[in-house]
């Protein structure tokens, strides 16, 4: 009797500990998930900052681009005006007017090569950040579809 007294005793011991165990994987287990969790959340956040910084960058050289294309456009319809003789050209004779006219042209296509460049760069930072937030969605709705099970 002694014995299937101290048998039943060690048994719910055996099973105490083993459900204390479980308890306890299971809280690290959770504390891991939610540490990872926080991690990847702050990854998510930098990741997004960056993209932030990088797109107000794009935004200041569009803006200082755009200075720049008014600048052009303004001188260029001056040196129009002087090439059709509207306006007093004083010393520059027509072979210099048209060698301006070209490195004016030729800017002026340059900065719309980079204006595109730039759009296109601020293109991808739109998909880049709309992919983050679908990722974001995803999970969130398999840590819900994983709670439920």
């Amino acid at each position: 009797r002694k014995q299937a007294i101290e048998y039943s005793t060690s048994s719910s011991d055996d099973e105490f500990e083993s459900k204390s165990s479980l308890t306890h994987k299971t809280k690290r287990t959770l504390r891991r998930r939610r540490k990872l969790e926080k991690e990847t959340k702050q990854l998510i956040k930098q990741e997004e900052l960056k993209r932030l910084h990088k797109a107000q960058a794009i935004q200041r050289q569009l803006e200082e681009l755009e200075e720049r294309q008014r600048a052009l456009e303004i001188f260029g319809v001056k040196l129009e005006r002087e090439l059709r003789g509207e306006s007093d050209s004083g010393t520059k004779d027509e072979t210099e007017m048209l060698h301006e006219w070209f490195e004016l042209v030729l800017e002026k296509n340059k900065l719309m090569r980079y204006e595109s460049e730039l759009l296109i760069i601020a293109q991808e930072l739109e998909l880049e950040d709309h992919q983050s937030r679908l990722e974001q969605k995803l999970r969130e709705k398999m840590a819900i579809d994983g709670k439920s099970e």
